[in-house]
């Protein structure tokens, strides 16, 4: 990590530049106009200053029509560019593209732990590789932090009982500050961490050297950890409904409601069971609040991922003798 005084951070990302240039626009735009306008105020002042035995003239409106309609259609195309800009760079950071790698962030009071896709899990650490896509899933397990990282110029708030995300594309190798930007209690100070950008072979490397476990295996041994195994059996035959394949799907509600299965839902059914029950299921679920942590939450809806990666392949094996 680069340790020299700087006036202004790196450009270390695919946003970075963008950023940057819609920033400069609006400094430097402001900047013009208020230079100006105390230009003329000087100006004005000196020139029609008070003099003795000075006669008021008398001004003729209809002469400053076209200066009024100008004042007011220049800030005016100014400020539409200003937002016209905005908007593109805002709503090309909050849509993630369809190719990318998925990580996991926790925020808890005062750490940053990540997990990588196979399993992987660092504290206040962050090993990734350069000129790929990289989306963080983020939640926190206690109070609002937020997730900066200003050589990237992204910022994303992390909240309790939400899930977040915030992609990016590094762009240059190196390593970078990960900084807490919403006061989180007493020591959010030392709420700092490391993003190592790394070259896609040293990654794989690095990655291959450390002894982990994927995800979805943690995940079954928190599913069975917890017992969800006893109820929630694969072929639907248990007091709880199957999680097959249940990820991202259509759920029928008792009452008729309908949703969609997605990681709030699973995540709400695990800490608040009885808020939205399946349709032909009793509320018999216990609450697992204070019991699973925000980690095995994320092992679990990979382990639900992965059984629906199987189902999938299933359903294309036996499909396949018929085509």
């Amino acid at each position: 990590m680069e340790s020299e005084f700087r006036l202004y951070p790196r450009q270390a990302s695919s946003f970075a530049e963008k950023y940057d240039q819609l920033n400069w626009f609006l400094v430097s735009t402001s900047f013009f106009f208020v230079a100006l306008i105390c230009a003329l105020i000087i100006f004005f002042a000196i020139k029609y200053r008070r003099r003795p035995n000075a006669v008021q003239p008398k001004l003729d409106g209809s002469k400053f029509v076209l200066l009024e309609i100008g004042w007011s259609i220049v800030p005016l195309v100014i400020s539409m560019v200003m937002f016209g800009w905005g908007v593109v760079v805002f709503l090309e950071m909050e849509r993630t593209p369809a190719e990318h790698e998925q990580f996991y962030t926790v925020g808890k009071q005062w750490m940053w732990k990540n997990q990588h896709p196979n399993g992987k899990q660092e504290i206040n650490d962050l090993h990734i590789p350069v000129g790929e896509t990289i989306e963080m899933k983020m939640i926190s397990e206690d109070v609002i932090h937020s997730f900066f990282i200003p050589d990237f110029r992204i910022k994303q708030d992390v909240l309790p009982g939400r899930y977040t995300y915030v992609w990016f594309k590094p762009t240059r190798v190196g390593e970078y500050h990960l900084f807490c930007t919403e006061y989180c209690g007493t020591s959010h100070s030392e709420m700092i961490g490391t993003v190592h950008v790394m070259e896609a072979a040293d990654y794989a490397e690095w990655l291959n050297e450390q002894t982990s476990e994927p995800a979805d295996v943690a995940g079954k041994e928190v599913f069975e950890k917890y017992h969800c195994n006893n109820c929630h059996l694969h072929d639907g035959g248990g007091r709880g409904p199957s999680l097959v394949g249940i990820l991202g799907k259509e759920r029928i509600l008792n009452g008729g409601r309908r949703i969609v299965a997605d990681e709030e839902y699973i995540r709400e059914s695990i800490f608040d069971p009885n808020e939205k029950i399946a349709a032909g299921h009793q509320a018999v679920m216990p609450t697992f609040a204070n019991e699973v942590s925000e980690d095995e939450v994320l092992q679990l809806i990979s382990y639900l991922e992965s059984l629906e990666e199987k189902a999938d392949q299933a359903a294309y094996d036996n499909k396949k003798p018929n085509e």
